[in-house]
């Protein structure tokens, strides 16, 4: 840093470090997806590129493991170890990008997206500071529109989120009713899904775009049924939102399975003609265990599994 005074640079030597994430594998899928295993201390996590033709995006995490353990997904059913720094989770973005263009001349990545290991708004006062410096004009400078945060519906820190760094939203909704969501996702016992609703209306105040995206992973015989389209559209009809259906991805004894392309394009239709915009997420890296729902990382579990809900903020 040799456009600051030798002084200070001494002071800096002594009262910082500039540490980033370490390299422990990096593969590269049949289509073009990458997929890096960055180590951070006694564990590990996972971070993708998905290179389009209008865009790079990277995936990435903020935490070593979840706590959250929704059944359908692969870093839940390893545990928890830690919560990620400002440091570890900003660095994924720092060697990502140095790696896809080693003269770091260029902004590769032009979207980055929180939907990797752990869940965003439970690292909240570590993400924020992430998310500050994606966005400032002397870091990465991203626009809040190509900046998402996926969270499982933390209602009272997607009302932080609001008010200090509103970027763009996406929710994992996975069920249309909170029978079906308190199965998959133990998270909806404490934020049931009509909180979850008001909390996304009052995000939209603040929010850079005019939808909040909801995530809907499609399992077989599960929550795919004519009749749970039905339901989804009549919750579709209370927020401004997009519908973003994911194809399961599987994970060893996930006990889950993909629903078929016929069901997965019928239920398309269904919220289609009832006027919603609904996508069908491309799944990415599949080979490489790097699409939706199948980033595992290397996770030493504290949690033991007796992660109570009463530690999740009220």
């Amino acid at each position: 840093m040799t456009d600051i005074a030798r002084s200070l640079r001494e002071k800096l030597l002594h009262a910082a470090a500039i540490d980033a994430p370490t390299q422990v594998s990096d593969l590269i899928a049949a289509d073009g997806t990458r997929k890096w295993l960055f180590g951070v201390g006694s564990s590990a996590v996972e971070t993708v590129y998905i290179p389009e033709v209008s865009r790079g995006t990277l995936c990435i995490s903020s935490q070593a493991g979840c706590t959250l353990d929704c059944g359908f997904c692969s870093t839940g059913k390893q545990g928890f170890n830690r919560n990620l720094t400002t440091a570890e989770i900003i660095g994924q973005l720092w060697l990502a990008n140095n790696a896809l263009d080693p003269t770091r001349k260029n902004r590769v990545i032009s979207n980055v997206v929180l939907m990797g290991m752990g869940e965003p708004l439970l690292n909240y006062d570590n993400v924020v500071p992430a998310l500050r410096l994606m966005l400032s004009d002397d870091a990465y400078g991203l626009s809040r529109r190509r900046v998402t945060l996926s969270t499982s519906g933390i209602v009272p820190m997607i009302d932080r989120l609001r008010e200090d760094c509103p970027v763009a939203l996406a929710v994992s909704l996975h069920a249309p009713n909170d029978t079906l969501r308190d199965q998959l996702m133990p998270i909806n016992r404490k934020y049931p899904i009509s909180k979850l609703l008001d909390a996304c209306n009052r995000y939209l105040d603040r929010a850079p775009r005019d939808f909040i995206t909801f995530e809907y992973v499609m399992l077989a015989g599960v929550n795919d049924s004519e009749t749970h389209a039905n339901e989804l559209v009549c919750l579709a009809s209370k927020v401004s939102c997009k519908i973003n259906l994911i194809p399961f991805n599987p994970f060893p004894s996930a006990g889950f399975k993909r629903s078929s392309p016929e069901t997965i394009r019928g239920f398309s239709e269904i919220l289609h003609s009832a006027g919603i915009v609904v996508t069908t997420r491309k799944t990415r890296g599949g080979d490489i265990d790097a699409a939706c729902g199948q980033l595992a990382g290397m996770v030493k579990d504290r949690t033991r599994r007796t992660i109570s809900l009463r530690r999740v903020p009220a």
